[in-house]
């Protein structure tokens, strides 16, 4: 069921017209709300998420001096800032439950988006803006720079040796960070919180080894003063957010609103943070987040879990022209190989939380991954794989070799990903560019056919694992099994022996 506003027509969202709406809406005077987040990477989940637990603290007219303003540095996040300021930047989430019913809000935290800019001179001066007490960031994965092999920022990135080289012309968020951290401490203003918003365990920690990786390689006092002057607290953020696409159009004209970049995300969400904020916070405790010592521990188990389980179902998936995670979980055989390779080889490394089980948390995220109304395209879970197998699935291959238990289910969901890799679905339809390292992520699964060990030459997803043979060998295995006797066939195998 749709929780519909009265208009008899859709009308634009702005705030001249929040009043014609009869939805959830702001409660609070959005003129009275000053600045206190810049938010670098405004697409759909941090406005799910972040974006809308401050929402919900400005609905009891609290923290309205922690107002967002949105920025970004890549031409999506142009095209977004000219869409949500047409709108005076207001966002509507529609709650999608798996019983059918929509519920509808209009959330109205965020208060300005700095311009995209090529030399990003109002990013940095947005941070360096003595009022902005967190820079919190949802750049994806992919956008830590991180070294395979290490874990930590790849020094040795092209673009963070430009950084590097041309301090003062940062094309990188983490140099355009480090430059308005300098400006900050020449005008001598306060401390300020780094706040990591992504899919990576210990977020915090990566960040700050980010920043100081570059600052360090640009002025050591300035590397100094951040390490003094700075917190970077790790988190553990969770709620499915597909992507917008013309089914979400039409839903929100559906309610009466002309949105033209709404949200639509499941009926569940989870925020658990350190509380290590040295320039203050809003108050999220009071409305649902968790401040917590133990944020790792959240941390491994739903990257482990639900990060990982989301790559096991979507490269089957995309093999097999099943175009939404509730659809291939209907498959049979995805739904075993995806209860077996979790049940027996990733959470056998997944401590226990005082609050949830792993088991139990398996059964909670296969509702979540089953529900309906979700349409969450294997092709967005898919999307930047080398980023995300070498952070969700390798930390439990290694695990897994290292305490001498089974990997064979995991060597099969590698072996999916390089058949994936090859760009041809099962039924021979092209699956089309879905990698940032695409290129050359293709070049090597094409080679797969005559030497299928090369797919570990891939130091920037694998890091070491190219010197484990006897891994190689179970991953060849399936790979064969897939060219041979094809993904349907292969999944069987593995799920009934």
């Amino acid at each position: 069921m749709l929780n519909k506003s009265k208009n008899s027509f859709p009308i634009d969202l702005s705030n001249h017209n929040l009043s014609k709406f009869d939805i959830l809406k702001p409660k609070y005077d959005r003129s009275k709300i000053s600045p206190g987040i810049l938010h670098i990477g405004v697409g759909n989940f941090h406005r799910a998420h972040l974006s809308w637990y401050l929402h919900r603290l400005m609905q009891k007219n609290k923290s309205m001096d922690w107002g967002i303003i949105g920025s970004g540095v890549l031409n999506y996040d142009y095209q977004m800032r000219e869409k949500l300021k047409k709108q005076d930047y207001l966002t509507t989430l529609i709650e999608l439950d798996p019983s059918g019913n929509k519920n509808c809000e209009i959330i109205g935290s965020m208060i300005d988006y700095v311009p995209v800019k090529k030399n990003n001179d109002p990013l940095i001066n947005a941070i360096a803006d003595s009022n902005i007490r967190i820079v919190s960031l949802t750049v994806t994965e992919g956008g830590y720079y991180i070294d395979g092999r290490s874990g930590l920022l790849n020094i040795n990135h092209d673009e963070i040796i430009r950084d590097i080289k041309h301090p003062k012309e940062p094309q990188t968020v983490f140099g355009a960070i480090v430059k308005a951290l300098g400006i900050r401490k020449d005008n001598g203003y306060g401390p300020i919180t780094c706040l990591s918003c992504d899919n990576l365990i210990k977020n915090g920690e990566k960040l700050k080894q980010a920043i100081l990786g570059i600052a360090q390689n640009i002025d050591k006092e300035l590397s100094t003063w951040i390490e003094d002057n700075c917190t970077f607290p790790n988190s553990m953020v969770d709620c499915i957010v597909p992507r917008t696409g013309e089914r979400e159009l039409s839903l929100v004209k559906k309610i009466g609103i002309i949105d033209e970049v709404p949200v639509v995300h499941e009926n569940f969400r989870q925020w658990v943070v350190e509380d290590n904020f040295c320039a203050g916070r809003p108050q999220w405790e009071e409305v649902g987040v968790q401040f917590s010592s133990q944020v790792q521990q959240y941390e491994d188990q739903k990257i482990r879990m639900l990060n990982a389980g989301h790559q096991i179902i979507a490269n089957a998936g995309e093999l097999l022209g099943l175009n939404t995670i509730d659809k291939a979980l209907e498959h049979k055989g995805i739904l075993s190989m995806f209860e077996k390779v979790t049940k027996e080889e990733i959470i056998p490394h997944v401590d226990p939380l005082p609050d949830l089980s792993p088991s139990d948390y398996y059964q909670l995220i296969l509702n979540r991954f089953s529900n309906p109304e979700i349409k969450d395209t294997v092709r967005r879970v898919a999307f930047d794989g080398s980023s995300r197998h070498s952070i969700f699935i390798v930390p439990s291959i290694n695990d897994s070799i290292e305490k001498d238990m089974s990997y064979k289910g995991l060597a099969l969901v590698e072996a999916l990903w390089a058949k994936m890799c090859q760009g041809v679905r099962e039924d021979k339809s092209k699956i089309e560019n879905n990698d940032p390292m695409w290129d050359t992520l293709n070049t090597y699964a094409v080679r797969l056919k005559t030497n299928p060990l090369k797919w570990f030459e891939i130091k920037e997803v694998y890091g070491n694992l190219n010197d484990n043979q006897s891994f190689k060998d179970v991953f060849v295995k399936w790979f064969t099994s897939l060219e041979e006797i094809g993904v349907e066939k292969t999944i069987e195998e593995y799920s009934l022996n």
